[in-house]
């Protein structure tokens, strides 16, 4: 199916990697249904292409209700989903010495659960279907643990398993699953993270490595735009110069 026949549902679309793959779906004619936190966002994206086919959305992936009335839009408006791509994600980083508790809640939170809500909204429709594609962000942080990072790798180790699991399982319905696993991109990520040195010195990496939004979408929307036969199961896309 081209990509401008998709019906695509992002959830956090509202900056970075998503807001940057849903312009990019945008400009390929892709029906889009995009959800966030932030509505504000979500309409700037809608504004910016008035001819295309976007339906907004405002959604917590953390609260189950919320998600389902995104896939409900999605169904009520264009009779099918093609793509599922969780987004939405946290990254508090500090030692866990430091014992931050509710960040890590909040991560567990966001960065599983959210995409657990997501799988949970849309599979039944996609088996039923017999046709589906679900993605999630994932990070190089799901493929090598570092210092001061143990919760945020946990989570994303966590997304791993589960994509795979969400693989093998539904295969036979012809349903794909996909983690794209990005190293330092220059997005708004930092700014969950606690420590305003920490965050500061992460953003400032991430500038100098160069990797932007629009390189994370070109990969993401690569996948989406295999054939049916042809299933991109793991995609790790880092900066040419970064050492992890």
């Amino acid at each position: 199916m081209a990509l401008k026949d998709k019906v695509v549902v992002i959830m956090g679309a509202s900056s970075g990697i998503g807001e940057a793959t849903a312009k990019l779906l945008a400009e390929k004619e892709a029906k889009l249904i995009i959800a966030a936190r932030r509505l504000d966002r979500l309409e700037a994206v809608k504004e910016a292409f008035p001819k295309a086919s976007i339906h907004i959305q405002q959604a917590d992936v953390t609260n189950f209700e919320d998600v389902l009335q995104v896939v409900k839009l999605a169904m009520d408006t264009y009779g099918r989903i093609d793509v599922l791509y969780n987004n939405a994600g946290i990254m508090p980083t500090a030692p866990l010495v430091e014992g931050r508790r509710n960040e890590w809640q909040r991560m567990l939170d966001i960065n599983i659960m959210g995409v657990l809500n997501g799988i949970a909204a849309v599979l039944p429709i996609m088996a039923q279907q017999k046709s589906g594609h679900i993605i999630a962000t994932d990070s190089v942080a799901g493929h090598v643990v570092y210092p001061d990072s143990a919760v945020y790798c946990g989570t994303k180790f966590a997304v791993r398993a589960i994509m795979e699991g969400l693989r093998q399982e539904q295969r036979e319905n012809n349903i794909k699953s996909t983690i794209i696993s990005p190293g330092a991109v220059a997005t708004e990520l930092y700014k969950t993270i606690h420590d305003k040195q920490v965050a500061d010195e992460l953003h400032q990496a991430q500038k100098e490595w160069g990797l932007t939004s629009e390189d994370i979408a070109s990969a993401v929307v690569f996948a989406m735009d295999t054939p049916d036969r042809m299933s991109v199961s793991n995609m790790i896309v880092r900066p040419t110069t970064q050492l992890i």
